[in-house]
């Protein structure tokens, strides 16, 4: 994972591309110019995804973007359903995360292992939390449940909590045979703690508060946020 703007690049893209052709209208007080806009928005970077016609691996943007990409997209397409009551993305979003949760589902699938990080996963499990906290449709019961994965990603990631370097936190890459291994970022841990943050606020259980506090405790006290709430990339636990 090479981009840390907060927004996915197809998002970027796609509203590039809108302002080229023509500008978004949009009416702030009008909640349907409001419905609109986002409508436009949607089906633009909608059109980067090949993921769902002949030869395409559902869930994934093709090259350059990177997984974690997709991800966001699913993501910002629960919310865009929402808050629009829009359904025409909700079938191919859910095809999406689903074929991308791996075989123990908890979205570390094998075809992804190198160049798999914490930030990476947890840009699915934060597709999945918002599916729960939305309402989004559940899969069949023969399918992970969106909460579930969600939980699942946090436990996969509780485990990895490395006390051998730093204090503490997450390392960036997942596997030790990938660059970044010995890089603690602040996007991974940031993940971690979103979260775990809402998980708790969602299953009412202090157990994912306290990891939240415990990360949001050591990202402070190791500097990776300031005082003035500045965020730093990471630092390299060989030299910190």
């Amino acid at each position: 994972m090479k981009i840390r703007l907060g927004i996915s690049s197809a998002v970027c893209g796609a509203l590039l591309a809108a302002r080229c052709t023509s500008a978004i209208q949009l009416t702030i007080t009008d909640a349907n110019s409001i419905k609109t806009a986002a409508s436009t928005a949607a089906r633009g970077m909608m059109s980067y995804y090949k993921g769902n016609i002949t030869g395409g691996t559902p869930g994934l943007l093709p090259q350059p973007y990177y997984w974690w990409e997709g991800g966001a997209m699913w993501g910002s397409l629960i919310d865009y359903w929402s808050y629009t009551g829009d359904t025409t993305y909700n079938d191919i979003v859910s095809e999406s995360l689903l074929f991308q949760v791996g075989p123990d589902d908890d979205f570390m699938p094998p075809n992804q292992t190198k160049s798999l990080g914490n930030d990476d996963q947890a840009f699915w499990g934060m597709a999945a939390m918002t599916a729960a906290e939305a309402g989004f449709p559940n899969p069949p019961s023969s399918q992970p449940q969106w909460l579930a994965l969600a939980q699942a990603v946090f436990n996969t990631q509780a485990v990895r909590w490395d006390n051998s370097t730093c204090g503490g936190g997450l390392r960036w890459q997942i596997y030790s045979f990938n660059n970044g291994y010995n890089y603690k970022n602040s996007i991974s841990q940031g993940g971690f703690f979103n979260i775990a943050a809402r998980l708790g606020l969602y299953t009412k259980n202090e157990t994912y508060f306290d990891w939240a506090n415990q990360m949001w405790d050591w990202t402070t006290a190791i500097g990776l946020i300031s005082d003035s709430y500045q965020v730093f990339d990471g630092s390299d636990d060989t030299i910190n």
